[in-house]
């Protein structure tokens, strides 16, 4: 109950217009958050397992299906703005009611063998909390007022002043830890809950390599816009170039000048309206065409997702910024792990079927809901995508 009155409470700063929102494509409206979550409920665990339950209209499972083939057909995804019936009040109703259902269910079933795919709707409502505000921030950035979501939504990051290494006038981006490499392990290991993707643990190897302690910061990406890094087509993969050009990228998704085109990167959109951009603080909202660019400019790379696994897992709080703070790009295509196996049926679609042309990013972002980070987290975008709370870490 927690985890659902988590996600109700982020609609209450908002407005009764701003519930179907839907600024782009890959976004989703806010009231279309809270219905599939609940739909994911009905559908997953109450219909199968619960005889007395009586399930919405059948008609909503096309409105709020989001790309589960084996349930059935859905609205198409740009198209979600669209749907302005059923009401948000029908859709909190609904809620309440599928609520009610599941704490009754558990109730009389707390040894169900069915309980993990509760589980999965709790994390996957949690996925969708961060996402919701991903998608209203998107959202927000697209109005000429550039309306805050709350206005005393804390912007502050990370408190720390600049650690060595990262002084705004350093053309370093140290301290660098070492790792030893070799024949390691990664992948999830015990009986907590983990996506499936995060699974096999497996082996594998490792050269020696260095990463960075801390990620890049503004101060330091500004050196790389300054220094022709938008224009430099050696620095980037062609199909990155080719975005850059189309999409006419020249800094971070929601760095903002002063309100003329000529003047500098002071300015940053985020929840609380436009606010001061801050040097010392990290970068973020960046695609991972601009973050592999970053790195190759800087000397460096991004390190690869079991490197970064490795490294918050023996550095421990040396390698600061790990998680709760941006989700970091890495240079692992998503992929199946050896042996990898969905799970049977539809809810096997939930990571199996990405698994082509996206990237993998680890750690957290200041979005994610308290306990839904773990260093085994495999969190996955297409390579134009920077609309997520996502930055970078240097290797070497």
């Amino acid at each position: 109950m927690e985890v659902r009155h988590a996600s109700e409470a982020l609609i209450e700063p908002l407005n009764p217009e701003d519930l179907n929102l839907q600024g782009m494509a890959d976004a989703s409206p806010p009231k279309w958050h809270l219905a599939h979550t609940t739909w994911f409920f009905e559908t997953f665990v109450l219909k199968p397992h619960d005889p007395d339950y009586v399930p919405a209209d059948p008609r909503w499972g096309y409105l709020f299906n989001s790309y589960y083939e084996a349930v059935g057909p859905r609205q198409p995804r740009p198209q979600r703005g669209l749907l302005s019936r059923p009401p948000m009040a029908e859709v909190s109703a609904w809620r309440r009611r599928v609520n009610q259902a599941l704490e009754q269910l558990l109730e009389r079933h707390p040894e169900a063998p069915w309980l993990n795919l509760v589980e999965l709707g709790l994390q996957h409502e949690q996925q969708h909390q961060e996402l919701m505000l991903m998608d209203l921030l998107d959202g927000f950035s697209r109005q000429p007022l550039e309306p805050a979501y709350r206005s005393d939504w804390c912007e502050q990051l990370d408190s720390e002043t600049p650690s060595t290494g990262q002084t705004l006038g350093s053309q370093q981006h140290g301290p660098w830890l070492d790792c030893t490499g070799g024949l390691v392990e990664v992948g999830h290991i015990g009986d907590a809950f983990h996506f499936d993707n995060e699974g096999p643990r497996h082996r594998t190897w490792l050269d020696p390599y260095s990463i960075s302690a801390r990620l890049v910061s503004n101060g330091a990406y500004k050196r790389f816009i300054n220094d022709g890094g938008y224009q430099r087509p050696e620095l980037w993969m062609s199909e990155g170039w080719a975005e850059r050009h189309q999409r006419s990228w020249e800094a971070p998704r929601y760095w903002r000048r002063d309100h003329n085109s000529e003047g500098s990167w002071d300015w940053e959109f985020t929840l609380a309206g436009r606010s001061p951009l801050q040097d010392h603080l990290p970068v973020r909202h960046l695609s991972w065409f601009e973050a592999d660019a970053y790195a190759r400019w800087a000397g460096a790379r991004l390190p690869s997702e079991a490197e970064w696994e490795l490294a918050s897992s023996e550095h421990g709080k040396a390698m600061e910024q790990s998680h709760g703070q941006l989700w970091q790009w890495t240079s692992s295509p998503y992929r199946p792990y050896p042996g990898f196996q969905p799970a049977a049926g539809a809810v096997g679609e939930y990571n199996g079927k990405f698994m082509t042309s996206q990237f993998v990013l680890r750690g957290s972002s200041r979005l994610t809901p308290r306990g839904h980070s773990r260093d085994t987290y495999r969190n996955f975008f297409t390579p134009a995508s920077r609309w997520m709370a996502a930055g970078l870490r240097l290797a070497r």
